[in-house]
């Protein structure tokens, strides 16, 4: 291997890890096998730390093409409650507000996915999310308790499929592109089913024509670097 020319790791990541954490495990193996002290290593596409699933990790060279690779379509297994919402439209923050859910049928659901969430949509993003507010992250402003005001974007869905509805749970397969908050489409789907809602599992399952159950864990990946044969730096 040749970290430094570039390699390109696909990482299953673990539930409870942020992104930054499964680079920074990395880059610490890499740079220690090489004997430097620094090296380029980064992430095509950021999964938040309640999210599992594929994770592309670039070295060296390899860096200058996660613009390309993060543009690839995605999808995911998204894990949905009915009647309830939380201000991170996760499971980060307690739940703030009930709504009836009763209501709700999975002819409504289906109705409602197929004609409001395919194609070319509008999504707020999650106050509690890494947009900038004049220079300033979305979720830091979010934490102090102030209000955080983003403008909506455009987005694609490729596709969505209801996986499993029973009482107030409902899983979801969605195929989108870049940008899209699978958060702030549970809160969407809750407001367009007359409720609320929030995503409490979500497993990032395809990154272009990378497939999940192709990538290794942390632990394994760490192997390969602290086994494979590979190309030395060259010293002065």
């Amino acid at each position: 291997m040749d970290f430094l020319k570039g390699e390109i790791f696909h990482i299953d990541k673990p539930y409870g890890w942020t992104s930054f954490a499964v680079v920074g495990k990395l880059r610490y193996h890499i740079s220690k096998r090489l004997g430097v002290k620094k090296i380029k290593v980064g992430h095509a596409g950021t999964l938040d730390p309640l999210a599992s699933g594929v994770l592309v990790v670039c070295t060296g060279k390899a860096t200058k093409r996660i613009d390309e690779l993060q543009a690839g379509v995605k999808e995911y297994v998204a894990e949905i409650k009915l009647g309830a919402t939380t201000p991170s439209f996760d499971l980060e923050t307690e739940e703030d507000a009930t709504y009836p859910w009763e209501h709700i049928t999975r002819e409504q659901i289906d109705n409602v996915l197929q004609t409001q969430f395919v194609g070319s949509i509008e999504q707020v993003p999650p106050s509690y999310s890494a947009c900038k507010i004049n220079g300033k992250r979305a979720y830091k402003i979010a934490r102090t308790g102030n209000e955080v005001e983003l403008k909506a974007k455009t987005l694609v869905i490729n596709e969505i499929e209801l996986l499993e509805f029973e009482g107030q749970r409902l899983a979801i397969r969605v195929v989108c592109g870049k940008g899209t908050y699978i958060r702030a489409l549970a809160r969407d789907i809750g407001l367009a089913l007359g409720s609320g809602a929030h995503l409490t599992g979500l497993r990032r399952t395809r990154v272009g024509d990378v497939l999940v159950q192709e990538c290794l864990s942390v632990d394994e990946a760490v192997d390969v670097i602290n086994t494979t044969d590979i190309v030395e730096p060259e010293t002065a």
